[in-house]
């Protein structure tokens, strides 16, 4: 891992030498306009004017180096500090306001919300606690860049550890990119066997004809995430962490429920997006574009549980020494469209697509005089198809999907309408059904321990979601989501054996979700605030949220040094009232419904100081500075203690060469 990393870092300084050694200049359709911002620095291009050395060509704007999404969706590279980059400063890279990370970098998080949307025809791998950081097919970007770019990203971890995400992308022709990245953590952790170390490979390429008819993006993404797991605390040692006692506040010293166990997600995905154009817009008076595209997406991956001697915290076992359950899937998705356009009627597509899928073990497991099926495979058939128009201030989207052959069945239907008010109010209603069946864990699992053997039929989770967003700077931010559940399936201990098994409940579930956003400033200070309120009604207890979840960051932001410094400087207070907390399996990876005690109700401060310097942004950031004294009462899950106070620091620097 460490060879690799190293390997990224070179490749990226090299190609800049070599950039700047050939004089690589933003091409023809990729270059400047002039008047716009230029990602050089101005005393280069001072330097460059009194040498005599032309400056026509030099001059690149930021708006220029292209972010593509999966759904074809651009944004240009950002180089601005502001709040919200620092919300994203973690080790997801993401906004985290509805997780709570467990002790160590790397580790799962627990959530505190949910959103039942679902677009997906097929069941999920299981592990979904490990999937957190499992960069999924939508997660892959593509780029197009006029120069060479490189971003380094670096954070201090827990003990005898760092988090690097290298990232270096060039065009090497108007129509070719690549990119190249990769994220490597090691992180020890300040309690007992919670040792993560953690890889995620991508390569992308982007290509376009010279005649802009022919389109293909493909990526290839190897990903591999260790965790060393120890069950969490003792029941014995909780009160010693609780209390405060000195001598408890080395961590290490807790003891565990055991420390012979490791968990491990491996995946490797090749994944190929290709379109040709078969009728192009020639000029504004043709109002007619049909075009074929084809996906194809092939996925290997497999979760490995390992533990040297069995352990009475998962019961039973059919071995005493070296337990591993190992369970894999392999998927082959092919889907056609056919996509037409046009300015009247609007934007058309029909697809169809197949699954062929194969999940389970190597290995057959006999229960009670039964043989449990070792494997879950075959090939599932599907038609769908989008709709999107917009008229005026209007946009409409919409579109659906269906299982028609194969022995899952699936449909979901979704439509979308936004409305722009003015130049700063927006509003976006939706609609969404879906039925699907649940993860393949629920319907298979196999292991070493007698209890997580299983073979379920359970019926397809149904759901039903009513959405509104109504976005705007001037007064509010606020999403709200009306969401129905019928036949949600749930890890929950049996209470007669008081050990893990997979159920589905009989009863519907409604789940109210609101949240809202607002940013208040006066002068150099602001204040940004993000609320959530949620509501569940099930009888039968399987879903647990916080009802109360909130954000609030007061901070001071101003131009130093007469601008070559930007600081940013503040306090955020996190908080999310008490609830029946979700619990943590590490066998599984997933987690477990508990409705014995409530965990939450306290508070998380952090204060932080970022700073922007060129195109580099720093982070400094004391978190969680109160937790020696508004009391050791928090967790992530029970018997998993929430962090320490610590002082984290890191950077992300980007490079235009």
């Amino acid at each position: 891992m460490k060879k690799l990393v190293l390997s990224i870092i070179l490749l990226c300084w090299f190609s800049g030498v070599y950039a700047q050694d050939q004089k690589i200049l933003p091409k023809k359709g990729l270059g400047a306009v002039k008047g716009q911002d230029s990602v050089y620095d101005n005393s280069n291009r001072s330097r460059d004017i009194k040498k005599g050395k032309s400056t026509k060509q030099q001059v690149g704007k930021i708006t220029d180096y292209l972010i593509i999404s999966q759904e074809n969706d651009t944004t240009f590279v950002d180089t601005t500090l502001t709040i919200y980059k620092d919300y994203k400063f973690n080790y997801l890279r993401k906004d985290d306001f509805e997780l709570i990370p467990f002790s160590n970098l790397g580790q799962t998080y627990n959530s505190l919300s949910y959103n039942f949307e679902n677009t997906k025809l097929m069941p999920s791998f299981g592990a979904r606690a490990r999937h957190f950081n499992y960069m999924e097919v939508e997660d892959i970007k593509y780029y197009r860049v006029p120069t060479p770019l490189t971003e380094l990203f670096f954070k201090t971890a827990f003990e005898q550890g760092q988090l690097l995400d290298a990232f270096f992308t060039v065009n090497t022709t108007p129509r070719f990119n690549f990119s190249i990245a990769y994220k490597g953590l090691r992180s020890l952790g300040k309690y007992q066997h919670i040792l993560t170390s953690t890889g995620n490979f991508r390569f992308t390429i982007n290509y376009s004809t010279k005649n802009n008819k022919y389109h293909l993006r493909t990526h290839i993404v190897t990903q591999d995430l260790m965790n060393q797991e120890n069950g969490g605390l003792q029941d014995s040692s909780v009160p010693y962490f609780e209390t405060g006692d000195p001598e408890f506040l080395d961590r290490s010293i807790l003891e565990v429920n055991f420390e012979n166990a490791e968990s491990i997600l491996k995946g490797k995905r090749f994944h190929l997006d290709h379109t040709y154009d078969i009728v192009r817009k020639k000029d504004s008076t043709s109002s007619n574009k049909l075009n074929i595209r084809h996906i194809m997406s092939f996925e290997d991956k497999y979760f490995q549980y390992d533990q040297t001697n069995s352990n009475a915290y998962f019961g039973d076992a059919f071995k005493s020494s070296k337990l591993k359950d190992r369970v894999s899937l392999e998927n082959f998705y092919n889907q056609f469209q056919l996509n037409y356009s046009n300015d009247l009627i609007g934007d058309l597509q029909f697809n169809v697509s197949n699954d062929n899928y194969n999940y389970g073990y190597n290995k057959l497991v006999v229960l009670n005089g039964e043989t449990i099926v070792n494997r879950l495979k075959g090939d599932i058939y599907a038609v769908g198809g989008k709709y999107h128009k917009k008229y005026k201030s209007f946009d409409f989207n919409g579109e659906m999907g269906i299982n028609v052959t194969g022995d899952f069945d699936g449909n979901y239907i979704k439509g979308t309408a936004s409305f722009k008010l003015n130049d700063d109010m927006s509003a976006t209603a939706s609609i969404n059904h879906s039925s699907k069946a649940p993860n393949y864990n629920f319907l298979l699992y196999q292991s070493d321990y007698v209890n997580y053997n299983w073979r379920n039929n359970f019926n397809n989770i149904e759901t039903e979601q009513l959405s509104f967003h109504l976005k705007s700077k001037k007064i509010v931010d606020v999403s709200a989501d009306y969401s129905t559940i019928t036949d949600y399936a749930y890890f929950k201990k049996d209470e007669t054996t008081n050990l893990i098994k997979a159920y589905q409940n009989n009863s519907t579930i409604t789940y109210l979700r609101i949240k809202l956003e607002k940013e208040i400033k006066f002068g150099k200070f602001a204040l940004n605030n993000t609320m959530l309120y949620q509501n569940v009604q099930d009888e039968n207890n399987t879903l647990n949220v916080p009802e109360l979840t909130t954000r609030n960051t007061l901070y001071f932001s101003s131009n130093m040094f007469k601008k070559a410094l930007y600081l940013q400087t503040g306090v955020t207070l996190n908080y999310f009232s008490s609830y029946y907390m979700n619990a943590y399996d590490p066998l599984l990876a997933e987690f477990y419904i508990q409705n014995e005690k409530e965990y939450g109700n306290f508070p998380r401060l952090d204060f932080f100081i970022n700073a922007k310097i060129r195109q580099t942004r720093i982070f400094l950031k004391a978190e969680h500075f109160n937790s020696a004294f508004t009391g050791y009462n928090y967790y992530s899950a029970p018997n998993y203690p929430y962090r320490d106070f610590v002082v984290r620091f890191g950077i992300v620097w980007n490079f235009f060469m």
